[in-house]
């Protein structure tokens, strides 16, 4: 497994985080589902609009395609006017992974 990390910080004062992750969540991740190899992600961020999104893919290349077809752009310029710095893109190979356990109620 591949995951492709993306660091942001959102200005809160252009859009609150919560707004900006459920614009997040209605625009990109159904075109997530759509990309081959998706495996899932993680969105991690401070009150403050700092943040990391880790995307899992089940192959490096399928990690790589969603940057050489655009993909990646696209969904970018969905929140480049929200930004307050410019992102941070690396990839990594996942090398340990231990899921949370669900909770239940």
């Amino acid at each position: 497994m591949f995951a492709r990390v993306t660091l942001f910080e959102i200005d809160t004062l252009r859009m609150p985080l919560a707004a900006a992750v459920e614009r997040f969540k209605e625009m990109v991740v159904p075109e997530l589902h759509r990309q081959a190899g998706y495996v899932g992600a993680y969105g991690l961020a401070t009150p403050e609009g700092k943040g990391m999104l880790l995307t899992l893919w089940a192959t490096e290349a399928a990690a790589q395609a969603g940057e050489t077809s655009g993909f990646y752009d696209e969904q970018i310029t969905k929140f480049v006017m929200l930004m307050r710095t410019p992102l941070g893109r690396d990839h990594y190979e996942v090398v340990f992974s231990e899921a949370p356990a669900l909770a239940t109620s």
